[in-house]
């Protein structure tokens, strides 16, 4: 298999690999945090899990490729997060509204991995790794008629290729930050927001250096409340990709264009929507084929339990809900210039009496990549479905289980010149058992 290929074969079975790093509670702070602590005009929330499990394909092969490795996983994760007060907090002693909104984060996941199969122990456990993420996001005057926000963040994730190879992994990390400006005249019926976004994507192997690259966009969103709990929403970027280093084949250089309108807000008290459609174009430098699409969203949400009072600026914060939506969108790519992704999903989430937390998530994708300077074009199925549980015996101490289940089919990915081609089909099962302590 050419060099091309086997890059073709890591970069595009990553386009389906999700923050497998990253647990839900990190994901999500209404899985992740406790009551906090006060520390004076903040809150501190602590936390350590630890989960040990099984992972059915930890390489993500296609079983016509090379034999499939599974392997037994200890991971320990701590994390710490300190924010101004939260709206309980501030009910205690209601005031003006706070002049400065801060939330900052970080968390470290140590991964230890066994393999299932003694004959690939060596191969398994050189997969040990750690990773990161650190950010924080402040909002300036958030209920002025003018208000600035600044956000950053970086995190560093170890991913294998489909070789244990350690010298192809997919070791990588990202830094980003952003600065906004929003407009808000009168009593908050209309905001207007201009932002701007940095994010530098590098890779730790030296296999990998022609992907090194730099993602600035510029973006503008905006919000009508034309009735008391329905806005017309509009949200625009254009983003400049540019590699660092020049290669004549791949990748390439280019802008993406986005532009969508829709509505957002509440059809009953229990029942919300989101619906978004609007064009997008690329305009990636000497590739056969630019994007030129209709991109969109569409959401139907149904709260199970929903909060006393709900906006459409608060509609994705309901505790328990179940929704279903699709989405179409364009992305960079590493493969060919840019992939198109269309997915429908379904969403459920449930916390009963604050004892016990569940969230499932599914969803079904069909990416199709264009024909590229180097590789034909091509399309790909993806699955993926993910349930997690958690019963906390206290406050501060909760049980989890998590499952998760990936799985790819398609084209294979072929080269324009050459019989060679990578198989990216896999079937991938993941399943832990956890405990957590947080605060």
């Amino acid at each position: 298999m050419r060099l091309g290929l086997t890059l073709a074969v890591i970069v595009g079975a990553t386009i389906a690999r999700s923050a497998h790093a990253q647990q839900p509670w990190l994901a999500d702070r209404r899985l992740g945090e406790g009551i906090g602590i006060r520390v004076g005009n903040l809150e501190l929330h602590p936390g350590i899990s630890g989960e040990i499990g099984y992972d059915s394909n930890y390489f993500q092969r296609a079983e016509t490729e090379e034999p499939i490795i599974a392997a037994y996983r200890l991971r320990i994760t701590p994390s710490i997060s300190l924010s101004t007060l939260g709206e309980r907090r501030r009910g205690e002693a209601p005031g003006s509204p706070p002049l400065l909104n801060f939330r900052a984060s970080a968390y470290a996941g140590y991964n230890e991995l066994i393999a299932a199969d003694s004959d690939y122990s060596e191969e398994v456990s050189e997969q040990r790794h750690v990773d990161l993420g650190v950010g924080f996001v402040a909002d300036i005057a958030p209920q002025r008629p003018f208000g600035v926000d600044l956000s950053g963040d970086y995190r560093r994730v170890a991913e294998p290729a489909n070789s244990p190879n350690e010298n192809v992994a997919f070791d990588r990390g990202t830094a980003r930050g952003g600065i906004g400006a929003t407009w808000r005249p009168g009593g908050g019926l209309f905001d207007w927001r201009f932002g701007y976004d940095v994010l530098y994507n590098y890779f730790e192997e030296e296999t990998y250096d022609l992907l090194e690259n730099v993602q600035q966009t510029v973006s503008t969103r905006g919000r009508w409340r034309f009735l008391p709990r329905t806005a017309l929403v509009y949200d625009g970027s254009y983003t400049f990709v540019r590699y660092l280093l020049d290669n004549p084949l791949l990748p390439q250089n280019g802008d993406i264009l986005r532009s969508r309108i829709g509505l957002n807000g509440l059809i009953t008290n229990r029942l919300a929507f989101l619906g978004m459609v609007g064009w997008l174009a690329t305009f990636y430098d000497g590739v056969p084929e630019n994007a030129d699409t209709v991109i969109g969203q569409a959401e139907l949400k149904y709260f199970i339990m929903p909060p006393p009072s709900m906006d459409p600026t608060a509609a994705a914060l309901g505790l328990s809900a179940v929704a279903v939506g699709y989405t179409r969108d364009v992305y960079n790519s590493y493969l060919a210039a840019f992939y198109r992704r269309d997915r429908v999903y379904l969403n459920f989430s449930y916390f009963f009496g604050g004892t016990v937390v569940a969230a499932l998530e599914g969803g079904y994708s069909f990416i199709n990549s264009p024909e590229d300077l180097e590789y034909q074009a091509g399309q790909q199925q993806r699955f993926d479905a993910r349930l997690f549980a958690e019963y906390r015996t206290s406050d501060v101490v909760g049980l989890n289980a998590t499952v998760r289940y990936d799985q790819s089919t398609g084209d294979p990915v072929r080269a324009n010149n050459g019989p060679g081609f990578a198989d990216l089909d896999f079937q991938r099962w993941q399943a832990y058992l956890g405990v957590r302590v947080f605060w």
